[in-house]
């Protein structure tokens, strides 16, 4: 695999940030730990391989991780983090073969996972806004982020990722008003706001078009039959969210991981660049 950087990735720029787990030495699987919980089943310390790993870096319980209580695994994403860093970044030498390299491949995955996801919402942010005022930062932080990870994993373990955060969460946040702000202004209570706390609540029948709902909390809240054309769902925890029938093809920066964690149908209307969750059809 070769480095990720203009030439390499497609019209939409998203090729590249999608997970091939053949491609990866099942670093999601090993890098991070996780606690007995509503997620998981088990608990697993951090830099230690999960115990349903196979020596071929899969999954021995894939097909029935929900069923067994592994709810974790199957609503996280890498953003092709995986296969670069195990390929690009550390030539295809696995953590197996090069133990003495598995603190660095692991600690370097947790921030390209970060990186790549930020990717992502620039990708869309740039596709989103018409104002050159705002297409030109967005250009310039991804440039940066590039940068970043063709620089290299010491550069990738020196980088400031917080800061990087902060100018990018507030570019989109930017892109966001100016999306928004193309939807005719709507009754939105007082609720619907960044961080609301939404959890379990029925809005089926509320005006959602356009409302900022950044980081919200829509914890099993009821969104079927919805609306969701320019709503801000940067960051909304959407665990048990009801999306059944709910038109979501122009929802702002919704992900992958979003999706998974919802409950859904054939019905549910995504985004281009989302699939449906395979548990949404069974």
């Amino acid at each position: 695999m070769t480095s990720i950087d203009s030439s390499d990735v497609p019209v939409d720029g998203r090729a590249a940030l999608r997970a091939n787990c053949a491609d990866c030495f099942a670093l999601c699987c090993t890098a991070f730990g996780f606690q007995r919980s509503a997620d998981f089943p088990i608990d697993k310390p951090a830099g230690t391989p999960c115990s349903n790993l196979t020596d071929a870096f899969s999954c021995s319980i894939h097909d029935s991780l929900r069923r067994r209580g592994f709810r974790g695994c199957t609503v996280f994403d890498c953003f092709g983090a995986g296969q670069y860093v195990s390929h690009t970044l550390f030539g295809g030498t696995s953590w197996k073969e090069r133990p003495d390299s598995s603190a660095d491949m692991f600690r370097t995955f947790a921030v390209v996972r970060q990186l790549h996801e930020m990717l992502w919402y620039l990708v869309e942010a740039a596709e989103r806004t018409t104002d050159s005022e705002l297409s030109e930062p967005v250009e310039q932080l991804r440039g940066s982020i590039l940068r970043i990870l063709d620089g290299g994993v010491p550069e990738i373990l020196a980088s400031d990722v917080e800061r990087v955060r902060s100018e990018v969460r507030r570019t989109l946040i930017e892109v966001s008003e100016e999306a928004r702000g193309g939807y005719a202004a709507a009754e939105h209570t007082s609720d619907l706001h960044p961080s609301a706390d939404l959890v379990g609540r029925d809005l089926r029948s509320v005006r959602l078009c356009g409302a900022d709902l950044r980081g919200a909390y829509l914890i099993a809240a009821d969104l079927r039959h919805g609306d969701l054309a320019g709503v801000d769902m940067l960051g909304a925890d959407l665990r048990d969210a009801r999306l059944q029938a709910a038109d979501l093809s122009e929802t702002l920066f919704l992900t992958q991981p979003q999706v998974d964690a919802a409950q859904g149908d054939a019905t549910t209307v995504l985004p281009p660049s989302l699939r449906r969750p395979q548990h949404w059809l069974a």
